[in-house]
């Protein structure tokens, strides 16, 4: 158990498009919840799973926080936990938040969700235009039924929001899109992985593109065997081509937290003292990543012999 871990009250469970449910939580004795910023996320201890799924409420209320969930047909059951094992009145472990998809102040954004990546641009649309920015969202989906918040976001934001279900539109045209958009505009996108390397192969240098990934790139780089120095720890480990630093690490008795194994969730960023780091993850920034001074340690792995880690 670490000390970003509390339980909370399962208070409401909603129906808000076709398979996504919204989940408001509240904290069991009424005490405020944890700040987050726009682009946070939670663990959700499901049983014997641990889900991440980004907050898509009002961060200035601290009674509650709240998650939409779309059940994935094909997916490793944590979806399903949710829409078929949780119920009102649960008692439910969280951990977090944690924020690797922070809003950067800009003066015009052009936000791109595609079907429940619109979670975590729903409070960064909030917080642009009480900041008086110019913004636009483009929101793409399968159908328009399949499509949460698409309704409120209309009615509240007018024009400036552009609901372009898949059956009725076709594709979206990221770059017609980038085209259009102001010099220097800050470009948020989150959605499914086709949508994310689309809009990675279009985006124009003259704009600053931001992206959140549900699941893991696909990492074929070569894997060799080399050593890791915990620091901390006194210990030196060979890391095996075929197993993480993560396991071995963990192998070695030394606990690390950790969650989705896959370098999305953040969990298991470890400082990097000596060496230089091959990343491998989905988290940090190109800049965050080039500074080479902080890892994923269940993805990433050693450009060269040897590296240094904070444990």
């Amino acid at each position: 158990m670490t000390v970003n871990e509390f339980d909370v009250l399962l208070a409401r469970k909603d129906v808000i498009a076709d398979d996504v449910v919204r989940l408001t939580f509240h904290h069991p004795d009424g005490d405020e919840l944890p700040r987050w910023e726009p682009g946070a996320h939670v663990d959700l201890m499901l049983g014997n799973l641990v889900r991440q799924y980004s907050l898509c409420g009002d961060p200035g209320d601290r009674s509650v926080l709240e998650v939409a969930v779309l059940r994935e047909r094909d997916g490793r059951g944590g979806s399903a936990f949710v829409h078929d094992g949780l119920r009102t009145g649960d008692l439910v472990r969280i951990g977090g938040p944690r924020n690797h998809f922070p809003l950067v102040p800009a003066e015009s954004y052009l936000f791109i969700a595609g079907g429940i990546g619109i979670t975590p641009i729903v409070p960064m649309i909030a917080a642009a235009d009480a900041s008086r920015a110019d913004w636009q969202l483009v929101y793409g989906g399968r159908a328009r039924s399949s499509m949460a918040f698409h309704e409120e976001l209309s009615q509240k934001y007018g024009d400036r929001v552009s609901v372009l279900p898949q059956d009725e539109t076709g594709l979206l045209d990221l770059e017609s899109l980038f085209d259009e958009a102001y010099e220097d505009t800050a470009v948020y996108c989150c959605g499914p992985e086709p949508l994310l390397l689309a809009a990675e192969r279009a985006v124009p240098e003259w704009l600053s593109l931001h992206v959140e990934r549900f699941a893991a790139k696909e990492n074929s780089g070569e894997r060799t065997e080399f050593e890791v120095e915990l620091a901390r720890s006194g210990m030196t480990l060979t890391v095996p081509a075929e197993q993480s630093i993560l396991d071995t690490v963990e192998g070695a008795g030394v606990p690390v937290l950790s969650s989705c194994q896959g370098g999305i969730c953040g969990t298991c960023e470890t400082p990097v003292l000596d060496g230089v780091p091959d990343h491998r993850d989905s988290v940090l920034s190109e800049q965050e990543q080039a500074a080479n001074d902080t890892m994923m340690i269940c993805v990433s792995r050693a450009c060269g012999e040897r590296l240094v880690l904070d444990l």
